[in-house]
């Protein structure tokens, strides 16, 4: 899961991306909003943090400029705890509001909201647990088990299985999953995505009969349940 953050508080924002990683985001920073209207615009991000006050562009109009294009759930930030001030941000499209100073576990709770509501039709609105076959995920719990055995899954390898789970029957490749999990632009040379995916795959189907991780040749991997 990939987040934005658009703050010029460098503290604060440094604060909120390591926070992030921590509960296994992919966390971008831009501190003005020129530079974060492009990132808005050009990347793929589940959900951004944007400040109302921001130089270069404010954060009420790049709000406005991103609204015309994308969709992308927005939770803003805010010094400004006017009612007035709330419904502009809420009319100009933001998803949520939250004034600072704010306590970060409220933050991701309503970061994890907001997701929660943007998810695909597939997913009910309110799951916190994504299963394949006899594969379950605990998104809140940070637990993955199969076959009722739990999966001893590294920080990344959890994010993987995650965004693998979240796009089942989707063929992602190599490319994606980088920039996805690991936050890099890819780079040919660069294993890193073949030696996760193995690691994985390690925990994930070598203890089980049935394969769900798969290899699609010169594509990417794939997450599915296949019929022998």
């Amino acid at each position: 899961m990939k987040i934005l953050v658009i703050e010029d508080e460098r503290k604060l924002a440094e604060y909120l991306r390591q926070g992030l990683a921590e509960e296994g985001y992919v966390v971008d920073l831009a501190h003005d909003g020129v530079d974060g209207l492009h990132l808005a615009l050009e990347g793929s991000y589940n959900a951004i943090l944007l400040d109302r006050m921001l130089p270069g562009l404010d954060g009420l109009a790049l709000l406005t400029a991103l609204r015309s294009q994308k969709s992308t759930p927005v939770l803003m930030l805010t010094a400004l705890d006017r009612v007035e001030d709330r419904v502009a941000g809420l009319r100009g499209g933001a998803d949520d509001y939250l004034v600072k100073p704010f306590a970060f576990s409220e933050l991701v709770a309503r970061l994890q909201a907001l997701m929660r509501r943007a998810e695909p039709a597939r997913e009910p609105v309110d799951a916190t647990v994504l299963r394949l076959a006899d594969l379950e995920l605990d998104l809140l719990r940070r637990k993955a088990t199969r076959g009722g055995q739990r999966l001893d899954l590294t920080a990344k390898e959890f994010l993987l299985l995650t965004l693998l789970l979240r796009r089942r029957g989707e063929v992602l490749s190599r490319t994606e999953i980088a920039e996805q999990v690991w936050d890099m632009n890819f780079d040919s040379e660069t294993n890193v995505v073949e030696v996760a995916i193995r690691r994985l795959r390690g925990k994930l189907d070598v203890p089980f009969a049935q394969t769900l991780l798969h290899t699609v040749r010169g594509m990417g991997y794939v997450l599915e349940e296949r019929v022998a």
